[in-house]
């Protein structure tokens, strides 16, 4: 009841809606969902609800996946993706570090369809250099992230020195104030011709 009288007073999440060519299954009472995608002929993934647990997108015709489109599922923890023609370039290697931090299966069961060379190899055994290079490599966020370090570090060098600069300056400051208060500091007056 509890639940029911919350759903009708809170707004809706957005994409929390079941994708029409899935089937959605409660895993219990805000435990998330299991989204069923298998075998539907899809070509690309649908938007899939926030709250999705489980996700099978087994046997579809899916060869590649959008970069950070599973950064908005902060709470999956399994993925079965097998049985689709996966182009393995780096346009999947997003997808490949996000399914390394699920269980093994879930990466062990995806093999690349294409290139031939990588055809029915695990994603799991590829390296970087297999996945061949990209102009952008990083999703946007980790790009961002370089920059406000970039920036961070330039900073602190520039606070370093000026530290250093003005340590360099007091220390000699001090030494010739302490010169001059015991007399050891002449003045030396131009001699007029």
């Amino acid at each position: 009841a509890a639940a029911g009288f919350a759903a009708v007073l809170l707004p809706p999440i957005r994409g929390s809606a079941c994708p029409p060519s899935c089937s959605c299954e409660p895993l219990g009472e805000w435990k998330g969902l299991h989204v069923d995608c298998s075998s539907r002929g899809l070509r690309a993934l649908p938007a899939l609800p926030r709250d999705t647990r489980s996700l099978d997108l087994r046997n579809n015709s899916l060869s590649r996946v959008p970069a950070g489109l599973l950064d908005s599922l902060p709470g999956l923890q399994s993925v079965d993706m097998a049985g689709n023609p996966w182009h393995c370039d780096c346009h999947l290697l997003h997808a490949k570090l996000w399914l390394q931090d699920l269980p093994a299966p879930s990466l062990r069961s995806v093999r690349c369809a294409s290139p031939e060379p990588l055809s029915r190899k695990a994603l799991a055994e590829l390296t970087g250099n297999e996945l061949g290079m990209c102009k952008r490599l990083l999703p946007v966020r980790c790009l961002q992230f370089f920059w406000r370090d970039l920036i961070l570090m330039a900073g602190a060098i520039i606070t370093l020195l000026l530290a250093a600069w003005a340590l360099k300056f007091s220390k000699k400051l001090v030494c010739q104030l302490n010169l001059s208060r015991y007399g050891l500091l002449r003045r030396h007056t131009p001699k007029n011709h």
